[in-house]
């Protein structure tokens, strides 16, 4: 056992005396709750949420006495989320459709459905759906017939990605080889031209397809898919928005116009409103570590950060935004 874990121990079993002392039970709520052991559910290695989710507990564990967080690679939002409902993590980052889902016990959840609140609405994920420049495929439509991976199974890439080929009026089971796999295992198939498309939702850059591009310059392109906008709209209401990536992003010969899904930091339901409060503070308190990370975390505005809508904000983050 690690000293540090052992001190955790330590504090969970005589925050109740001290609180006795001290009067205060919040310092038994916050020692107490789950044994001192933040878990937060992340994302693929090279993934946006990995590394914000790694700086996230790394701020928790120098500025939240009595707690340490860990940040283990996990497949996005879906995962997560799936994890949080058997307690395999306590925070989770995750995509606002996927939430959604959970929430109400859809898709991926049906008849499940997950108890959580929301911390934060954070930043927004891009849909990158990549192709090779010489393939002759300009359009989301014209993938009928081509080998099409959809990013790990149960994440949030997955999810945007068969509601967009959806949309395009594209059947997964009938007019493509989709495949299922992550973000690495899409670019190497990409590089060896065993794929002919990859979808990756997540923040800018994303280091994997960063690193696809560097590697192969010219090789590959990202496709538009404004051309969806309205039917997104039409079938999944107030969840998607445009967004646009810069051309500088990956080198490309123009900015790409997008599906967006906005992003969040969710919690179980039972997490302690103090705690809640805390992890809600965090972010903000310390951003700038957040931002040196990824330059992600500088587009965390506390501005929208309380508009986790259809979901609920924990009673926590409610009080640090001051909202009812």
């Amino acid at each position: 056992m690690t000293r540090r874990r052992l001190a955790l121990l330590l504090c969970a079993l005589l925050a109740p005396a001290l609180a006795a002392c001290t009067g205060d039970p919040a310092a038994t709520t916050a020692a107490a709750w789950h044994g001192g052991t933040l878990t937060i559910g992340t994302g693929p290695t090279n993934g946006v949420f990995n590394q914000v989710g790694g700086g996230y507990a790394d701020i928790i564990n120098r500025h939240l006495a009595g707690y340490e967080a860990l940040a283990p690679p996990t497949n996005g939002a879906g995962d997560n989320l799936q994890r949080l409902a058997i307690d395999d993590v306590q925070v989770a980052f995750t995509f606002a459709d996927t939430a959604a889902d959970a929430a109400a016990g859809k898709g991926l959840f049906a008849g499940k459905p997950v108890k959580f609140k929301a911390l934060a609405r954070i930043f927004n994920g891009y849909t990158h759906l990549v192709v090779r420049a010489d393939s002759g495929i300009k359009s989301i439509k014209q993938l009928k017939g081509r080998r099409v991976a959809t990013g790990p199974q149960n994440s949030g890439s997955e999810l945007v990605a068969m509601r967009l080929l959806a949309a395009a009026g594209i059947d997964v089971k009938r007019d493509i080889t989709q495949v299922s796999a992550s973000l690495s295992q899409m670019a190497m198939s990409m590089r060896a031209g065993d794929l002919d498309a990859m979808f990756y939702a997540a923040g800018l850059p994303t280091v994997g397809v960063q690193a696809l591009f560097a590697q192969s310059p010219g090789v590959f392109t990202l496709l538009p898919t404004e051309e969806l906008f309205q039917d997104m709209g039409r079938l999944h209401p107030d969840v998607y928005a445009p967004g646009k990536i810069p051309k500088a992003m990956y080198g490309l010969s123009a900015d790409v116009t997008v599906v967006a899904v906005p992003n969040l930091i969710v919690v179980a339901e039972d997490m302690p409103d103090d705690l809640a409060y805390r992890l809600t503070q965090l972010i903000f308190d310390f951003q700038p570590e957040l931002a040196a990370v990824h330059p992600e975390g500088d587009n965390i505005s506390r501005d929208i950060a309380a508009l986790v809508s259809p979901l609920d904000l924990h009673p926590g983050a409610k009080r640090f935004y001051g909202v009812s």
